[in-house]
């Protein structure tokens, strides 16, 4: 219990055992519980005005919380899950799940959360995971699972913590949380820059057609062409996401059609594999076969020879959307469920 003293400064009262509560925090500050909660623990995402009100209402009232009871009554772990479903070896070769487990440490670091890393690949997995998230050892989860035959996301509907998923999760696409790129967009931008390069056997390496983004990216290309009164027969070929992946495919396109003059590649890592294949075939880069690629990372396409051309999605980004989202679901589990889509852009460079 508190009372305003005669000087105006608001204390528990003398000889008062009680200890102030958050509850009292958050009424005498004249916010949400879950906003003195989250301004106690310096969130990123509570305003200024918000965080300085708790702030002197805890000063005033002489509030300290412990954190141990804070965490038996709120049943808050302070922990956050990031779920990678994919084959631990493929996922360490990636650099852009490599950046996204980056980016997820990082971000989460930000809004005072600890990352717990896990990789779901065998049938086994599932269950372990699913029981590990439903054990009360996290308040929440950031699902990367992009494989439409993967069971996890719809075991993951039945938790009763909240779910975000990086990019479509296994083909699901109402009642979840998603925060996706714009593939689709992304294959227009850079099949319409090929184009209006002048190309007109404009081929694609596609990726894996079992996952949401490829079969987007190869939408795009598909419609482009169309589009652009360019026949699409016979120009595309699927690959695994890997540098030999894009080598084969690169020289399975070749052997059917030699007068290819360009190819949109639906990775850098594939890319890098298909620019190889081109130039032991003597194929000059750009001037015989323009080469643009999808993910644009850092350490991959401004370092090939020539840069590679790529349409350009930051992780970081999405991680960053995706903790938001999440965070608004811990703070309100009656968030209505949405698609939100990222821009792309084209970094342009001397592969096209």
């Amino acid at each position: 219990m508190v009372v305003v003293s005669e000087g105006g400064a608001v204390g528990p009262r003398a000889g008062d055992e009680e200890r102030p509560t958050l509850e009292d925090v958050a009424a005498f500050a004249g916010v949400s519980r879950s906003t003195a909660s989250r301004a106690l623990n310096d969130d990123a995402y509570v305003s200024a005005a918000a965080r300085e009100k708790v702030l002197s209402a805890a000063r005033d009232l002489g509030y300290s919380p412990n954190q141990a009871a804070r965490s038996l009554v709120t049943r808050r772990t302070g922990a956050i899950a990031v779920v990678l479903s994919e084959p631990e070896s493929r996922l360490l070769d990636d650099p852009y799940r490599a950046a996204v487990m980056r980016a997820g440490y990082r971000e989460l670091a930000d809004v005072g959360r600890q990352m717990v890393l896990i990789f779901s690949d065998i049938r086994e997995d599932l269950s372990r995971t699913v029981r590990f998230l439903e054990g009360g050892h996290v308040d929440g989860a950031l699902v990367f699972a992009p494989h439409r035959a993967d069971p996890l996301p719809k075991a993951l509907r039945l938790l009763r913590i909240p779910v975000v998923f990086g990019g479509q999760a296994a083909g699901i696409r109402r009642g979840v949380h998603v925060v996706d790129f714009d593939n689709e967009g992304g294959a227009r931008l850079a099949v319409e820059h090929l184009v209006a390069a002048g190309r007109r056997r404009i081929a694609t390496i596609a990726g894996p057609q079992d996952q949401s983004a490829p079969i987007d990216r190869l939408a795009g290309w598909r419609k482009t062409l169309l589009d652009a009164g360019l026949d699409p027969a016979d120009l595309a070929e699927e690959a695994d996401f890997t540098l030999s992946g894009g080598a084969n495919a690169m020289s399975a396109l070749l052997a059917r059609h030699p007068d290819i003059d360009a190819v949109f590649v639906a990775s850098d890592m594939m890319a890098v594999g298909a620019l190889r294949t081109l130039d032991a075939a003597g194929h000059r880069i750009p001037d015989d076969v323009a080469v643009v690629s999808f993910d644009d990372n850092a350490t991959l396409a401004p370092a090939m020879d020539p840069p590679l051309t790529s349409v350009h999605q930051d992780p970081r980004e999405q991680v960053h959307a995706m903790v938001e989202t999440l965070m608004r679901l811990l703070d309100d589990q009656n968030l209505k469920p949405r698609q939100h889509i990222l821009p792309v852009s084209l970094a342009v460079r001397a592969s096209s």
